[in-house]
């Protein structure tokens, strides 16, 4: 029987080139990210962490859940993208050098908006832009080409420029119970023996193959 695949090797399929496991890849320490979620790029997927998370200098963190899904493009634009906005001009001055430079203190420590969130089994389309502290929820869907600047809701499907919700994939009672199952977290072995159920089973059916459940 063909093993469990395994979450630390960087090109999950050889033949694949394209797509990259994000765990086994990043090096930062402001990121964070679980098993099996991928990014499928033609040109160079591996430079992942400096071509498509931009203006990282930290502190806020980019934390994404496991089994999620990057399509080609997405970019996460993290705080340090910021600007002043409260004079009459936005332009980073001190970052020319120079004598401007003894002004650093006028564009360190700008607010910024926290830590972005990706929830666990995310799918973000082609080219989508993730902006600065929002949360994507688990099992969210976001559209091809949207840009993202406030959060969406778990289970939602959302789209646009600003992205808004289009509908959600679940009633409220239906995305509470798989919120509680967490199917993410279930053991690979388990999750193995039950993948036709968690790919295209129904919320009772992912209920009754829960780990500790009678025949599951």
């Amino acid at each position: 029987m063909p093993a469990v695949p395994d979450p630390t090797v960087l090109h999950p399929f050889p033949e694949q080139p394209r797509v990259v496991l994000l765990k086994p890849l990043l090096t930062s320490p402001l990121i964070e990210v679980g098993e099996y979620s991928y990014y499928d790029d033609p040109d160079d997927p591996t430079a992942f962490q400096t071509r498509n998370v931009l203006y990282h200098y930290g502190p806020e963190k980019l934390v994404i859940g496991r089994f999620c899904a990057f399509a080609t493009g997405v970019r996460f634009v993290m705080n340090g993208a910021n600007h002043r906005m409260d004079g009459p001009s936005t332009f980073p001055f001190p970052i020319m050098g120079g004598s401007w430079a003894e002004h650093l203190d006028l564009i360190t420590g700008l607010p910024g908006r926290g830590d972005t969130v990706v929830g666990h089994d995310v799918w973000l389309g082609y080219r989508v832009t993730v902006m600065p502290g929002v949360r994507i929820g688990h099992g969210a869907v976001v559209a091809a080409g949207s840009v993202v600047t406030s959060d969406i809701p778990d289970y939602a499907v959302a789209g646009g420029n600003p992205a808004k919700v289009i509908r959600l994939r679940y009633d409220e009672a239906d995305i509470a119970r798989l919120l509680d199952l967490a199917w993410w977290h279930w053991p690979a072995e388990h999750l193995t023996r039950h993948l036709r159920t968690v790919m295209s089973g129904t919320v009772d059916e992912l209920a009754a193959a829960a780990p500790g459940m009678p025949g599951a």
